[in-house]
């Protein structure tokens, strides 16, 4: 009798720990989101508070409560931070782009609606340009992570549709595609250092500058 017990029990104790390492395993992931999110959320914020340039990882570690150890168990510094945050803000942007890339009729609508969607998106995110206004140095934006590479594949893929609907005319597709990345970093980054923050004014000036160059660009007022 002893022994069938026991026969009986081992299964069930295999199946409640079996059940609780799950459980566990499901935490500890939980937690790692959890505490990557706070690394992420109190980084912002001090930033914004502080700039890029003065911020240190210890005041990071500090608004978060988490041990230093933890944080390193993410990132290796506030660089790293910072990309994943413009990374995340990637992943935010790209379908409102996009949907309004789909959207043109004309090769102008194409053009004018991608670079109005981009740059209303940076001034909506008033935190974000707020560090970027206060960040000290040459901070550049890293183009080779996952998230910014799908930007660049699906504008690339866009514009191969657009060409074949003679929507775009028929160009060189990677040149265009370098182009059009080329001015709205360049003159996002230019637009976020400024005050007051013009989306409109930037989006034109991008639109105007691609498709007619510089003779189409309006002229600036003589400052007496």
């Amino acid at each position: 009798m002893s022994t069938t017990i026991k026969a009986a029990e081992k299964p069930l104790g295999t199946q409640t720990s079996s059940t609780s390492s799950s459980s566990a395993m499901g935490k500890r992931e939980r937690t790692k989101v959890e505490n990557r999110q706070a690394i992420l959320d109190a980084a912002r914020l001090v930033f914004a508070e502080l700039g890029y340039g003065e911020t240190t990882v210890r005041d990071i570690i500090r608004r978060t409560g988490l041990a230093s150890g933890t944080f390193y168990n993410y990132f290796k510094s506030k660089d790293e931070v910072f990309q994943a945050m413009m990374d995340a803000s990637a992943l935010r942007m790209r379908p409102r782009i996009r949907a309004e890339r789909i959207r043109a009729a004309s090769f102008e609508e194409f053009i004018s609606a991608s670079f109005r969607a981009y740059f209303d998106y940076l001034e909506q995110d008033e935190q974000m340009h707020r560090i970027i206004r206060r960040k000290s140095g040459s901070m550049r934006v890293r183009m080779d992570t996952p998230e910014v590479v799908a930007v660049f594949d699906e504008l690339r893929l866009d514009i191969d549709r657009a060409i074949s609907q003679d929507v775009l005319p028929k160009v060189d597709p990677e040149y265009l595609t370098a182009a059009f990345v080329g001015i709205a970093f360049e003159v996002g980054d230019r637009m976020q250092a400024r005050e007051p923050f013009d989306s409109a004014a930037a989006a034109e000036f991008a639109t105007k500058l691609f498709l007619g160059g510089v003779n189409a660009l309006p002229r600036l007022e003589d400052s007496d």
